[in-house]
């Protein structure tokens, strides 16, 4: 204990030497995430500055192995880390698919020259990927996939389309389920595969949703060389991956429960409708509503936390993601919804700073996709019936 106390304040006097004071403010649009990659662009010095001094000290990623470019924490260390930037607000100095859902399939299916190419080049910021999963036909049933891989010598030629594919248009590189053997049971011929979004025959095409703003895309692919060494794990047997990987996806996205850009409702909202003699938000409905809100995502950081040291333990159970996911992505719901009463007329308002996602309806729109990428929230409750409540019938 005496060493973790002596590690808190280490952690804590270097975060405090080295986070600029931009760095430690609410974002306020998408703009703010820095997601590295080959094009990546900082939106300022103190974005930079916070991002290099992270990646320096190996914590993009910090609990993952030094060899590969991450600090090297124990579960413990990792957890006092967390704290200590939560409690200073602190942002992530990077984003990356590749940390919240390719990193942890390598580590645990790839070989050991697939995790020393791509693992510190994920944790440097170098490459930026995007998902190959959801196809036309196959959404829920991802099991249906027919993007094909056929055998061409040392090679895979990969023809077939994915859709939804989040920033595919910014993606460096894929990871991708494909069909491998087309003659055995859906689950059993798929394999999970890597490669380079500048490939011949790879080409992307924006979806543009209801908000008037996406970072969704189709995915074509045309006869695309990729090396069969760029297969992680063992050919056919890539659904083990994808299953594995779908567990990470659903955390990272029920990360949206929790409190989002900008400030918390309460201000917000009084920025509308007032507050009254003693401070309070001048309307006792929409007051009492924010106060259930802020309970319900107390209660679900509480639960996060927890979810985080069970699951780094090996004591998390496989589908409690899926509740994490729906609970999660229902929550955010909500606070949109609260989001846009508060707001009352001047909610309604459209046109400002459309590039960034920042009109009020933009946002609240957007979180439509949220109980339903990565899972719809009836496939979840559908999985929490079956493999945690052991409910007959499900």
């Amino acid at each position: 204990m005496s060493d973790l106390e002596t590690f808190r304040r280490e952690t804590r006097a270097w975060l405090e030497a080295n986070c600029p004071p931009e760095m430690r403010r609410p974002m306020t649009s998408e703009s703010d995430t820095y997601w590295g990659g080959r094009n990546a662009k900082f939106t300022s010095e103190p974005q930079r500055v916070w991002f290099e001094r992270m990646r320096d000290k190996g914590w993009t990623v910090p609990d993952w192995p030094k060899e590969y470019g991450g600090g090297g924490l124990d579960r413990a260390e990792h957890k006092v880390l967390r704290e200590e930037m939560a409690a200073m607000g602190a942002r992530a100095p990077l984003s990356s698919f590749g940390i919240w859902m390719l990193g942890p399939a390598l580590l645990k299916y790839g070989n050991e020259a697939q995790k020393k190419e791509h693992l510190p080049k994920i944790a440097a910021g170098l490459i930026r990927w995007c998902q190959g999963y959801s196809e036309p036909n196959a959404g829920s049933d991802l099991a249906s996939l027919q993007t094909r891989a056929e055998s061409d010598g040392d090679d895979y030629l990969i023809n077939g389309q994915k859709i939804w594919t989040s920033y595919a248009n910014y993606a460096d590189w894929i990871f991708c389920l494909v069909r491998t053997d087309p003659a055995v049971k859906k689950h059993d011929g798929i394999s999970f595969i890597l490669f380079d979004m500048a490939s011949k025959g790879v080409s992307t095409k924006p979806i543009l949703l209801i908000s008037g703003y996406s970072p969704f895309c189709e995915t074509f692919f045309d006869n695309v060389r990729v090396p069969k060494s760029h297969v992680v794990g063992t050919v056919n047997r890539g659904w083990d991956v994808a299953k594995y990987l779908l567990q990470h996806e659903r955390a990272m996205i029920s990360g949206t429960g929790e409190r989002g850009i900008g400030r918390p409702l309460g201000q917000v909202a009084a920025d509308s409708v007032g507050s009254d003699d003693s401070g309070r938000l001048d309307d006792a409905m929409l007051r009492g509503q924010i106060a259930t809100f802020d309970i319900d995502e107390a209660a679900f950081a509480a639960v996060a936390e927890r979810a985080i040291d069970l699951a780094k333990a090996g004591q998390s159970h496989p589908a409690f993601s899926s509740a994490m996911k729906y609970y999660g992505t229902e929550l955010n719901k909500r606070r949109h919804e609260i989001l846009m009463s508060a707001g009352g007329i001047d909610a309604l308002e459209w046109e400002s700073d459309r590039s960034r996602g920042g009109a009020r309806p933009r946002a609240w729109l957007r979180t439509k996709a949220n109980s339903i990428e990565g899972g719809t929230s009836e496939v979840m409750l559908g999985i929490v019936a079956k493999r945690i409540l052991d409910l007959p019938g499900a």
